[in-house]
């Protein structure tokens, strides 16, 4: 049998994440109608009564009905424009693979604005409903804040890359940006397997095992299709490296003390905390292992620019337990949670806030090397002309 190559992969890659967001789309497009019209249909609804059981899927949108109450209206909104969303992502990459260059254009203006708008929508959501009211809590509420951020932002660097013709950067924007979008329906696809993993949690409780790794699969995920797409060996200005081993050692020894300190709070918090643990470290194993892996295949090979991306953001998945760390004390003191609530949303936050941070990084990295490259073009002296002679 002959070994898949790598455009096979990344051919089933497009393929699976392109069924799953046409799918995905009727679903979300349909999951609020019930709210505003009792019996209205809702295809979501409908699936998750039949892979998990009616019981769970009632039970569930109990839990839903108040917190969307005084904001049914935007959430409506938010929901019709993120199933477009899930539509209009595969296109874009498509019109971006196949350099349909007008269409890609053209479908990114519609894709932006259809962004904030969703967002938008979301966001009053948000503002409307206290953390604790929230549906699934006060770290769901939480996570919701940092994703819709998170998207706008990336979003908005996107375009700002594509405008200065930074199509590399704009290129890593968006995809983290559609990233950010995809734990919409990877959630729901959680809803339906967990339950069988796990059986006898509640929706809200499935949440909280979500919440723990969602995050840092969907940036995984983004980081891999960006390094997939990016085939250069070097890149124009770019030398040295802004992750030396003494900081990427410093790195590791503050990300290991702070996943020991993690992992004592859990254990100290019974089953639910070693339920909670497990859903965050093996992701989190996984995405290491991978990208201390590339790091170093791509040092070998001599591929600078691989090795430096993939070490900026392994130092930022070694960093990103210290920010869970240093978050969870925050949210326990500040808005008044407990313990399990509070370390709970700052591990959920951790791997896609410094997934954000090291995709900016790996932006500056790039403009930084242009401007020395500028800098260097008009300081290079040019030989005098010599004038002719007269006749």
């Amino acid at each position: 049998m002959r070994r898949p190559t790598n455009s096979t992969w990344r051919r089933g890659a497009m393929i699976a994440v392109t069924v799953v967001c046409v799918a995905y789309a009727p679903i979300a497009m349909t999951e609020l109608w019930p709210y505003a019209r009792p019996g209205a249909p809702a295809l979501g609804e409908w699936v998750m009564g039949r892979v998990v059981n009616p019981r769970y899927v009632t039970d569930a949108l109990a839990d839903r009905v108040a917190p969307y109450r005084h904001s049914l209206v935007p959430m409506i909104v938010h929901s019709v424009l993120g199933g477009a969303l899930m539509l209009l992502g595969p296109a874009q990459l498509l019109t971006a693979s196949r350099r349909r260059t007008r269409l890609h254009r053209a479908l990114g203006v519609v894709f932006a604005v259809t962004v904030y708008v969703s967002m938008a929508g979301a966001g009053i959501y948000l503002a409307r409903t206290a953390p604790e009211d929230a549906f699934s809590g006060p770290a769901f509420w939480i996570v919701l804040a940092t994703l819709l951020v998170g998207t706008v932002l990336s979003v908005t660097l996107g375009i700002l890359a594509a405008v200065r013709g930074l199509l590399d950067l704009h290129q890593r924007w968006m995809l983290l940006c559609y990233g950010f979008l995809l734990t919409a329906p990877l959630l729901r696809l959680e809803w339906g397997f967990l339950p069988r993993l796990l059986p006898g949690l509640t929706m809200e409780q499935i949440n909280q095992v979500a919440i723990m790794h969602l995050g840092s699969v969907v940036v995984f995920g983004a980081l891999i299709a960006a390094r997939v797409r990016d085939r250069r060996t070097a890149v124009d200005g770019v030398s040295g490296s802004w992750v030396p081993l003494p900081v990427l050692a410093a790195a590791h020894l503050a990300g290991a003390v702070a996943l020991v300190w993690i992992a004592r709070s859990y254990l100290d918090l019974g089953a639910t905390g070693r339920r909670l643990l497990w859903a965050y470290l093996l992701p989190y194993a996984v995405g290491y292992a991978v990208m201390a892996l590339c790091a170093r295949r791509a040092g070998r090979q001599g591929r600078l620019w691989a090795r430096e991306e993939w070490r900026l953001h392994l130092t930022a998945l070694c960093l990103a337990p210290v920010l869970s760390t240093g978050a969870a004390p925050v949210f326990q003191h500040g808005l008044g949670l407990d313990r399990l609530t509070a370390l709970s949303a700052g591990v959920a936050i951790g791997c896609g806030m410094l997934a954000f941070a090291a995709t900016a990084v790996v932006s500056l990295r790039v403009i930084h090397g242009l401007e020395l490259l500028k800098r260097t073009a008009t300081t290079v002296p040019t030989a005098p002309r010599l004038s002719a002679p007269a006749a």
